[in-house]
């Protein structure tokens, strides 16, 4: 196997990648050690033609034009604006919360200057803020800290709001208007075709060749290559010389409801405090698909299985970094997506990173006719 370019992992960064080498005149090589490309963001038909994503829901949201504008050159879009409900003791209240969920869980009328001059009021300030509680309680409080996050976050991550890094709460806004969308992104769509095939067309390139089924730690002393690029899990790659970063990993429920056109009201339903699971989703709300059935996911975090989060936490950062200074010592080896730079990344970020080391290695390597 040679190649001027190898790339391991054919998710998100992988393709990314490889079509901007390819198109720089680049021979590529991309290998993925599962039987298909898109990485988690496969999607698919199930056996009774809705169109599912097998790793749990993906969707596509960024203020990024640059990445919106790559990515519109292989596929086009629908526009989807992601809505999330939680259920507590079976009613559903808006995630993130808002005006309406303050009304709703407390009984009460205000409008935003009041949601404000509520939450200023059961807030409870933490100075400095280092944790995902400091976060969390300095927001809202803590009757709705424990109402809506710390079960949700224990069945998440198997970890205390305190014991996460401020960033993993930081990504959920709250807000004092009616607004319920999940993301408040400029450009929220869904690949109108679904994710595998948009991937599908930046790897349709004569000079990418793609290869699936192989693991990168089984034939990188046989492939040869004048530039890496990696977007596997870091650790994995040094032979985890200095122990295991700490993934956290999902399984999927998968079910089909024949005759049932819709399941539930939106995208995605969290349970923060009853049963296994933390959420379902149903796709149908997603792809805007229409089936006379439909099809939806459970998902059940846990410490097994494929790595899917990095977890944030001091002492996991201090690891990463050993792990990050031998990177730095491997000059034909660049390391881009969540797995490889142990960051817990949007899927436009990892775009925006991968656009980032193709355009570096190419300033300083230039074309190749």
């Amino acid at each position: 196997m040679k190649s001027d370019v190898l790339v391991v992992g054919a998710g998100f960064a992988g393709c990314v990648i490889a079509e901007r080498m390819a198109s720089a005149g680049r021979s590529v090589v991309v290998i993925d050690k599962r039987d298909h490309i898109a990485g988690n963001a496969f999607d698919e038909l199930d056996r009774n033609g809705v169109l599912v994503h097998r790793y749990g829901p993906h969707i596509f949201h960024t203020n990024a034009p640059a990445v919106a504008d790559y990515l519109s050159r292989f596929t086009d879009w629908i526009t989807y604006e992601h809505r999330v409900l939680a259920s507590l003791d079976d009613k559903l209240y808006p995630i993130p919360i808002n005006q309406t969920t303050i009304n709703t869980l407390y009984g009460l009328s205000l409008d935003a200057a009041g949601v404000a001059a509520f939450f200023e009021r059961v807030r409870e300030p933490r100075d400095p803020i280092l944790t995902s509680e400091d976060v969390v309680l300095s927001s809202v409080g803590r009757d709705l800290c424990e109402k809506f996050f710390r079960g949700y976050t224990r069945k998440q991550w198997g970890l205390d709001l305190s014991e996460l890094s401020a960033s993993v709460a930081a990504r959920i806004p709250v807000r004092n208007n009616n607004d319920d969308r999940y993301f408040s992104d400029s450009f929220q769509k869904m690949p109108a075709e679904g994710f595998t095939k948009m991937f599908a067309r930046m790897l349709d390139h004569p000079n990418i060749r793609v290869e699936l089924g192989l693991d990168f730690r089984k034939l990188r002393d046989e492939a040869t290559w004048s530039q890496l690029f990696y977007s596997g899990p870091i650790d994995e790659y040094f032979n985890c010389c200095f122990g295991r970063l700490p993934y956290r990993s999902l399984s999927f429920e998968h079910e089909h409801l024949a005759s049932v056109e819709r399941y539930q009201t939106v995208g995605t339903v969290n349970f923060p405090n009853s049963h296994a699971f933390t959420r379902i989703t149903e796709f149908k709300h997603l792809t805007g698909q229409k089936h006379t059935g439909t099809s939806i996911v459970r998902e059940y975090p846990g410490d097994e299985g494929d790595p899917y989060y990095p977890v944030p936490r001091p002492e996991n950062q201090d690891l990463y970094r050993r792990y990050q200074e031998l990177a730095a010592s491997e000059p034909r080896t660049q390391f881009v997506g969540r797995l490889a730079q142990y960051r817990y990344y949007n899927m436009d970020q990892v775009v925006a990173a991968a656009l980032k080391a193709a355009d570096k290695y190419l300033c300083e390597f230039g074309t190749k006719q």
